[in-house]
């Protein structure tokens, strides 16, 4: 376990808005989000299919994070290669600009490159000396509990997001307590993906909201 005086490798932040509200830009956030929507889906991997003349074909992306690839190069040669974590944290950070905009917390649209006001922050590992090279195989299964946990905080930070969009249209604001509630959820999943999917450290996650 790690020690509460020591800050967890993967930390998240979002600077409060406090100036007024784009109400236009609430209202219709469902439709406004959907280019960047397609952007963040075709980068992060999938598979899609399509029907011509009665024949379906698939197509597939090449993206996403990079998890399996990490924990075999863990096990075997006790290595993340550099590239890979750069990319896994690039595509992280894209992740939770879009989810911030999405989840009403911010107005100005998620860019695919630049921080904006979504700080994330990844601690590169040290393989050899901090992971243990086996535990990348049970992770997924360790981190149950916070899945379990996050499942129900998910939908309680789904309410809070529709009881801001309509406060949001009233005033202007969205209530700050609702606010860091919705980035503590998000900062917990953080954590968890850390640890069981991003694999940049073996201390288990916080069961907690805060940074």
């Amino acid at each position: 376990m790690m020690s509460s005086a020591t800050q967890y490798p993967a930390t998240l932040s979002v600077d409060y808005q406090n100036e007024p509200r784009d109400k236009v830009s609430v209202a219709f956030r469902l439709l406004m989000i959907i280019p960047i929507a397609i952007i963040l889906s075709l980068i992060s991997g999938g598979t899609y299919e399509y029907t011509v003349d009665q024949i379906t074909y698939s197509a597939s992306n090449a993206g996403g994070i990079i998890v399996m690839a990490t924990v075999f190069m863990i096990l075997v040669q006790q290595k993340y290669p550099k590239w890979w974590f750069d990319w896994n944290l690039a595509l992280s950070r894209f992740c939770y600009r879009f989810i911030s905009y999405l989840a009403l917390l911010r107005d100005e649209y998620p860019s695919t490159d630049e921080e904006q006001s979504v700080h994330l922050n990844l601690v590169y590992p040290d393989v050899k000396n901090n992971l243990n090279r086996w535990m990348p195989l049970f992770k997924w299964f360790l981190a149950i509990p916070h899945y379990i946990i996050l499942f129900f905080l998910g939908l309680a930070a789904f309410m809070c997001t529709v009881f801001a969009w309509f406060t949001i249209l009233f005033t202007g604001k969205y209530p700050k307590s609702l606010f860091d509630f919705v980035v503590g959820v998000m900062r917990w999943g953080l954590r968890v993906s850390a640890y069981a999917t991003l694999l940049i450290t073996d201390d288990y996650p916080l069961f907690s909201l805060e940074s």
